[in-house]
């Protein structure tokens, strides 16, 4: 009992600071995280408030890891699936009311802020396609997978804001230095996390490529 109160907790605590996270990247426009690259990229295409969107592209990828894994879907999948996208709304809101006109240098302390609790101790539906994807290729290990499926995000973020007529200093708000490395870092990160916090709160030992 205490221990699924522990993974709620970290859940909730991981989606809400990724959120936060994300809204700051999204103000700073420096660059959002891979994953946000593309949701950008569908929202520049389809006029639906963004929370909603997120939700509905979530629901869709949630069936690769339900045909093809269904042991990476838990309680932290949905939290992820349907409080992530309104958190970032209100985490870009916010940073908007009291943080508007923001020059280089505040951009710049506000993308060092944000990637330093950029921190996802929640399975989400993207975080499964490369775990599921490392587990049955057991010869890519899961760091290399999220690179391949983060730089797949940013190449087809950045065509569809291309084709809704967006601008390149525009693109470069939402495809920037941040996006450029957390394409490369961000699984290494999620393992290094994972192995010297996630797991040793839950009193889990380390395993190999997973998260």
């Amino acid at each position: 009992m205490k221990t699924m109160t522990k993974r709620i907790i970290m859940s909730i605590s991981g989606v809400v600071l990724c959120g936060l996270s994300v809204g700051m990247f999204k103000h700073a426009a420096l660059g959002v995280d891979p994953f946000q690259a593309l949701m950008s990229g569908l929202d520049a295409v389809i006029p639906i408030r963004f929370g909603t969107l997120y939700v509905i592209v979530n629901i869709l990828l949630l069936i690769f890891p339900l045909l093809a894994d269904r042991h990476k879907i838990g309680l932290a999948t949905f939290i992820n699936l349907f409080l992530l996208g309104y958190v970032v709304e209100f985490s870009q809101s916010l940073c908007a009311r009291l943080l508007p006109g923001l020059g280089l240098g505040g951009r710049a302390i506000l993308l060092a802020s944000s990637l330093y609790f950029t921190a996802d101790l929640g399975v989400s539906t993207y975080d499964a396609v490369a775990l599921v994807w490392s587990e049955k290729q057991s010869r890519i290990a899961f760091p290399l997978c999220r690179i391949l499926t983060d730089s797949a995000c940013v190449l087809m973020g950045g065509a569809l804001c291309l084709s809704s007529g967006m601008s390149f200093p525009q693109l470069f708000g939402s495809i920037g230095v941040a996006t450029v490395i957390t394409a490369f870092f961000m699984g290494p990160l999620i393992e290094f996390f994972n192995k010297t916090v996630s797991r040793p709160l839950l009193g889990m030992k380390s395993e190999t490529n997973s998260r």
